[in-house]
């Protein structure tokens, strides 16, 4: 069993690609946004339980930042387009 370490994006471009080779080659895959890991795809019973995943190091791991009031409206909401 092998890992491989994608980008977030590539991972969603070939999504059936990664299902398959996790499913039949047991291909683990690190997912990355902007350098950092942040979900892995791994292969169904490679973990007997959820706390055998937990024991599995990511490459990096950041602090998830909750956004304040103001990201969470958008400060110009989009304007209605005529179709004509």
């Amino acid at each position: 069993m092998r890992s491989v370490s994608i980008s977030v994006t590539e991972a969603s471009r070939n999504f059936a690609d990664c299902i398959n080779r996790s499913r039949y080659q047991g291909t683990t895959f690190i997912l990355h946004k902007n350098g950092v890991a942040v979900a892995r795809l791994v292969p169904e019973g490679k973990f007997k339980k959820e706390q055998d995943l937990e024991r599995v190091p990511m490459v990096a791991e950041r602090p998830v930042e909750e956004p304040s009031p103001g990201q969470l409206e958008p400060t110009n909401p989009p304007q209605p387009r005529a179709i004509w």
